[in-house]
């Protein structure tokens, strides 16, 4: 006969950790996904004839509907749980990616809107994956965990590069642009497909023990999130009204936008930067695209270790958030220096530098889980990525209208380079004390 052991006595199990490794792969495939444009634009346009501008407004395609769909997208998140809504959102973004092979099928102006609006889609169907990322790691990770756990899912968007670049890359130089798209596509609903198997609450998962439970929710994890009449209400005006009304959010956002300003940068001009303004070839962009992301990836991960281990050292939530963002974003500032050298090694050695720098400072979804109400985790994180991914709008078509305007990158590396700068000050002296906000009824 067998005797249970209690849960106070218990060895927690490590199940979490499976989460968020299965958050890191599909978050990396949902930033290839973005990517893709990016790496095949410069021989897209030059078979469909689109100027910079053009190219410009198409980038900018995603974001709009990503903007537009974060707190609808959020509302489902709450109301539906992220389980069943995310599943949904990769199936149906990997589709989108799949048909966008297909445009080549069409006459110049056809394909150029068919694209636009497939980008569109895009931009809907991905918009719930961010604030359903932060959503699952407040379900699955105490406070003190957060950070680190929070900085492995965002650096994901490196390792795409990382993994997926120099396949694109590749494949683009070996057979033409359509077969990326489809590529792309099949990885992506292979993800779908596995996706139940693998994400679970932590009261459900059958893996999970009592133990591992109890040291979630005694550190602060809101291990009942999504259970039968948890976190269910409706969107009330009011409920926004509030988050808006809050000045530390309100700098969080803000902060968010401008940081967001660089990822769109390397999302959709940077492999064309290299290649028109430094004369690589796509082949070469796509690998040499890897240092870069490595040092985001590696910076992201030191970012959200440092954070939680001074939160562990008895320093503030404030402190400890805080101290990493700013400086790493302070460090990508010196993006701008790469106009001021001409070899490849040096421009690579910058773009790496304040891609590091990027990376250490990325930590504004645990903060978000750290500071969002508890009944509105999802419109909470689809607040802030509206406003964060609003630069994925204005980004490239103002660096599109600049390099028109002027005929090189050197504005467009000081523009994106002002945005890092301005975040560190809405940090510094906007967003105050960091800590969960409270709704009041109404």
């Amino acid at each position: 006969m067998t005797t249970s052991v209690p849960a106070s006595v218990e060895r927690p199990t490590r199940v979490r950790y499976g989460i968020l490794f299965f958050l890191f792969i599909v978050t990396a495939v949902n930033y290839a996904d973005r990517a893709t444009l990016s790496i095949v634009g410069t021989s897209l346009s030059d078979e469909l004839g689109i100027d910079t501008i053009g190219m410009g407004y198409i980038f900018s395609a995603f974001a709009w509907a990503y903007v537009i769909c974060q707190i609808p997208g959020g509302w489902l998140l709450d109301r539906f749980g992220s389980r069943r809504v995310y599943f949904w959102s990769i199936t149906i973004w990997s589709l989108l990616t799949l048909f966008q092979g297909f445009v080549g099928g069409f006459s110049a102006t056809t394909a150029v809107i068919v694209l636009f609006g497939l980008r569109f889609l895009l931009g809907m169907a991905e918009a719930p994956s961010f604030p359903a990322n932060a959503r699952i790691v407040a379900w699955w990770f105490p406070t003190a965990e957060r950070g680190m756990a929070s900085a492995i899912f965002n650096s994901a968007q490196y390792f795409a590069t990382v993994l997926f670049a120099p396949i694109m890359g590749w494949i683009t130089h070996a057979h033409g642009w359509p077969p990326v798209f489809w590529f792309m596509g099949i990885v992506g609903l292979l993800m779908a497909a596995v996706w139940p198997r693998f994400i679970y609450g932590p009261r459900d998962h059958p893996a999970a023990n009592a133990a591992e439970v109890s040291h979630i929710e005694d550190g602060g994890g809101l291990v009942d999130m999504d259970q039968q009449g948890a976190g269910k209400a409706p969107v009330r005006w009011s409920v926004i009204g509030q988050l808006l009304a809050n000045r530390m959010l309100i700098g969080i956002y803000f902060a968010q936008y401008c940081i967001t300003t660089l990822t769109w940068f390397f999302l959709t001009w940077f492999p064309i930067y290299l290649i028109k303004e430094k004369g690589m070839t796509i082949l070469q962009v796509g690998f040499v695209a890897v240092l870069p992301a490595l040092c985001g990836f590696g910076g992201g991960i030191l970012g959200g270790w440092f954070s939680d281990r001074m939160l562990r050292r008895g320093h503030s939530l404030t402190v400890a958030r805080k101290t990493p963002i700013v400086v790493g974003l302070l460090l990508s500032v010196s993006m701008v220096a790469c106009n001021y050298v001409s070899s490849q090694g040096a421009v690579i050695f910058f773009m790496s530098l304040a891609f590091f720098g990027k990376g250490i400072g990325a930590l504004g979804w645990a903060v978000v889980s750290d500071t969002s109400p508890k009944s509105a985790t999802g419109l909470c994180g689809g607040l802030f990525n509206t406003f964060g991914n609003t630069a994925g709008i204005v980004t490239p078509i103002a660096i599109g209208y600049i390099i028109h305007l002027t005929g090189s990158f050197s504005w467009a590396l000081v523009y994106v380079s002002a945005h890092a700068a301005m975040a560190v000050v809405s940090y510094l002296f906007l967003v105050g004390e960091i800590k969960r906000v409270e709704l009041t009824d109404s």
